[in-house]
C-alpha cells in the first residue's frame, strides 16, 4: 500500500522552433571592376574583426594613384606660377603699367590654378580610398556562413562576397501560442535539444512583439551558448523553466488504465479495494501526478493493480 505524497515538481512549457544566427553580416565589395586576386577564408572559418578575407587586384588602382600624384605636382607648379603673376599684377595695379583686363586675367588664373589643385587632391583621396577597398575585411568577429566569392572573378559595387554570423552567436526561435506568451518572461532558463541530439541551456532574450494572425503563434528569441553543438537552420525542441509546483504523486505502477480512463484501487474498511477513477497529469520517472484530490490519509494499492477488480479482498503486507 502507498499514500499520495506531496512533492515539488518543475513546471515547464514545451515548444518547437529553429536555430538561427543571432545576426548575419553581409560582406561585399565597394570597388568596381577589380578582380579577386586572393581568397583567404572559407565557410566555417572563425574570423576576427578587421581580418583580411579577400584581396582585390591593386594594379589599376596603383596606376591611377601615380597619375593623380603627377597631376598634383603639375597643378602645384601651375599654381606657383599663377601666384607669382598674380602678386606682380597686384603690385602694378596702381601704377597703370598694365590694363585692368590683364590684371583680372592674372588673378583669375591664380584662382583657377587653386581650384585645379583641389580637384587633383580630391581625386587622389578618392583613389586612396579605392586602394583600401581592395582589401575585403571582416566587419566583426564571427563565423563565415557563406562564400560566393570566386578567385579571378570581377566584382561589382554592392556584390555580396561573404556572409558572416556575427560573434558566432546563435539563437533558438521558439514558436509559442498566444495563450502561452503570458507564462514566458525575459531571462527565463530554457533546456534545448537540437535535431542532432546536442543539448544546451539557453536564456530568453526577448519575446516577439507580434503574433502571426494566421497561425496565432509568436516567436520567442532564446540565446544559445556558443558551444551548444547546434547549427544555424537546425530544428530544435525546448522546455521553458516556469518554476516548480506542489503536486500529489503516486507510483506509476499504482495507476490502472482501462478503456481510456485512469483508476487507482483505494483501500476501504474490511480490507476491500474500491476502483476509483482519477485524473493523471504529468509523469516523471516512476511517479505520476494525481490531479484528482483524494481524502487525506487515503491508502491505495501500490502495485499489481492489473490483477485486481473492484471489491476484491486484499491483505495488507504491513499488517501480516
Amino acid at each position: 500500500m502507498t499514500r499520495p505524497e506531496a512533492a515539488q515538481w518543475p513546471l515547464t512549457l514545451s515548444a518547437n522552433g529553429s536555430v538561427m544566427a543571432w545576426q548575419e553580416a553581409s560582406v561585399g565589395a565597394e570597388a568596381a571592376g577589380l578582380r579577386i586576386s586572393n581568397l583567404l577564408v572559407n565557410v566555417g572559418d572563425v574570423v576576427k574583426r578587421g581580418q583580411l578575407l579577400a584581396q582585390l587586384s591593386e594594379a589599376t588602382v596603383q596606376v591611377d594613384l601615380a597619375q593623380q600624384r603627377a597631376a598634383i605636382a603639375e597643378a602645384e607648379a601651375t599654381l606657383a606660377n599663377a601666384k607669382v603673376d598674380a602678386e606682380r599684377a597686384r603690385k602694378l595695379d596702381q601704377t597703370g603699367a598694365i590694363s585692368a583686363q590683364q590684371i583680372n586675367q592674372l588673378l583669375t588664373a591664380e584662382r583657377t590654378a587653386e581650384a585645379r589643385l583641389e580637384v587633383a587632391r580630391a581625386r587622389l583621396r578618392n583613389d586612396e580610398i579605392r586602394l583600401t577597398q581592395t582589401r575585403i575585411v571582416a566587419p566583426d568577429d564571427g563565423i563565415i556562413s557563406a562564400r560566393s566569392a570566386m578567385l579571378g572573378a570581377v566584382v561589382q559595387p554592392g556584390q555580396e562576397l561573404f556572409r558572416l554570423i556575427r560573434q558566432g552567436r546563435l539563437e533558438w526561435r521558439a514558436e509559442v501560442t498566444a495563450a502561452e506568451l503570458g507564462r514566458i518572461k525575459p531571462k527565463q532558463g530554457v533546456a534545448i535539444e537540437a535535431a542532432n541530439g546536442a543539448k544546451s541551456s539557453g536564456t530568453v532574450r526577448m519575446i516577439g512583439p507580434t503574433v502571426d494572425p494566421q497561425t496565432r503563434m509568436a516567436i520567442v528569441y532564446v540565446d544559445i551558448p556558443a558551444n551548444s553543438g547546434a547549427s544555424a537552420g537546425m530544428f530544435a525542441r525546448g522546455a521553458f523553466d516556469l518554476g516548480a509546483t506542489e503536486v500529489s504523486a503516486v507510483p506509476q505502477a499504482a495507476v490502472l488504465r482501462r478503456e481510456g480512463f485512469d483508476y487507482v484501487f483505494v483501500l476501504e474498511a474490511g480490507s476491500r479495494v474500491k476502483l476509483t477513477k482519477v485524473d493523471v497529469g504529468r509523469r516523471s520517472g516512476d511517479r505520476a501526478e494525481l490531479t484528482t484530490r483524494l481524502p487525506e490519509g487515503t491508502q491505495i494499492v501500490a502495485s499489481g493493480v492489473g490483477f485486481l477488480n473492484d471489491g476484491d479482498l486484499v491483505r495488507v503486507a504491513s499488517q501480516q
